[in-house]
């Protein structure tokens, strides 16, 4: 909902509010209805369905320049429809807008009413489509079990949301995009679709048939293959071992850590860049072990909790192995993790003192860490036993 904070944005409030009082005139026992005085008469009655408020535009556009609003459960009169920019809303999706007696539009996506209301007079035949514009797309669902999927206004995480979708929505979908990487319910991937509304949900939460490249577009996204938790920690143990042969950390504490800051593999650095532990590199030097550095934006936090948005690069591996291998001589080369390596035959001990070294600021680190090692056997692969 728009609130003014300048006194030009109360002024244009108020002129707004002025243009929507011959608008509305309070009928006893009958809500709000449009006073006549066009060549539509008295309209038709609809009620606004909107969680807060519906903005009213000076055209049948959401790039069209607001003027008032209207809220939910309000009654109003429309005259006629036009058609416009397509809109998903909570009573329908659709390109049509209701135009009120004032000339002023609201999408009819946001609109009930009892019968059909006409189309508006056109100046010349040409200028009224027959029908709603016609958009090519494909019906995709939304499956999730995080809850609530956000709509954004671009392929990104940082995109500003334009609304939600709950598991089980159906979405039409034009076309899909590249955009930044997501581990979701369906799938870790970066491809972002878009819906005919223009706006983007990722792809890692839908289930869709196959989707075209959006208009000029060339780069393909990638989505990363699925792991069962057996088969991820089948593909770690050989790098995790090789990794303590060569620098000393315990097979079971490397498996649970790249479980625990990878996500079992669904993260974007693990998907894409084979990176399970968020390495990064330094000035652009990435060692022996990692093939290069890849840029992301990412949100990075002081002391202090304050946190803010940044670019940051990461290792990138061939393996996961490597990764796993460069994960022990991160630690290994790192002079405040020295007294963990006492303990490279007692896992439990050797996470404490690298979590108490600072490794990480999360208070249930450790218990998580111990937990997840637990919890998957991963005390069977520490080969010293």
């Amino acid at each position: 909902m728009w609130t003014p904070t300048t006194e030009g944005d109360r002024t244009m409030l108020h002129t707004a509010r002025r243009l929507l009082v011959p608008l509305l005139v309070t009928a006893a026992g009958a809500g709000l209805v449009i006073a006549p005085g066009s060549a539509e008469a008295a309209g038709i009655s609809g009620t606004v369905v909107v969680s807060g408020a519906l903005k009213v535009r000076a055209t049948a556009s959401l790039s069209g320049t607001i003027v008032g609003q209207v809220v939910n459960n309000q009654r109003i009169t429309v005259q006629c429809v036009v058609v416009g920019t397509s809109v998903r809303g909570p009573v329908r999706t659709t390109n049509f807008w209701d135009r009120l007696a004032t000339g002023r539009y609201i999408s009819h996506a946001y609109v009930r009413t009892a019968r059909a209301i006409p189309r508006c007079a056109a100046a010349a035949p040409q200028a009224v489509r027959t029908t709603p514009a016609t958009v090519a797309y494909k019906i995709g669902t939304v499956r999730s079990a995080d809850g609530s999927v956000n709509v954004r206004t671009g392929p990104s995480t940082t995109a500003s949301v334009a609304g939600t979708f709950t598991t089980g929505t159906q979405v039409r979908l034009a076309c899909m995009v590249a955009g930044d990487f997501v581990g979701g319910t369906v799938s870790s991937t970066n491809q972002w679709d878009r819906t005919t509304a223009g706006t983007y949900v990722s792809h890692a939460y839908m289930v869709t048939p196959a989707l075209p490249l959006c208009a000029g577009t060339t780069t393909r996204p990638v989505t990363a293959v699925q792991q069962t938790t057996a088969q991820f920690i089948a593909a770690a143990v050989p790098g995790a071992q090789l990794g303590w042969r060569q620098y000393g950390v315990p097979p079971s504490v490397t498996i649970a850590q790249a479980i625990l800051e990878s996500g079992w593999g669904r993260s974007g650095l693990s998907a894409v860049d084979k990176n399970y532990f968020g390495i990064k590199c330094f000035n652009g030097v990435y060692g022996s072990l990692a093939n290069g550095c890849h840029a992301y934006k990412t949100n990075e936090c002081t002391a202090a909790g304050q946190c803010f948005s940044t670019t940051a690069t990461f290792r990138t591996y061939a393996s996961m192995s490597n990764s796993f291998r460069d994960h022990g001589n991160f630690l290994r080369v790192n002079s405040r993790y020295k007294p963990a390596f006492t303990y490279t035959k007692n896992a439990n001990k050797f996470i404490w003192t690298v979590w108490k070294a600072g490794y990480a600021t999360d208070p249930n680190y450790y218990t998580k860490i111990t937990g997840i090692m637990a919890a998957n056997g991963l005390y069977k692969y520490d080969t010293w036993k």
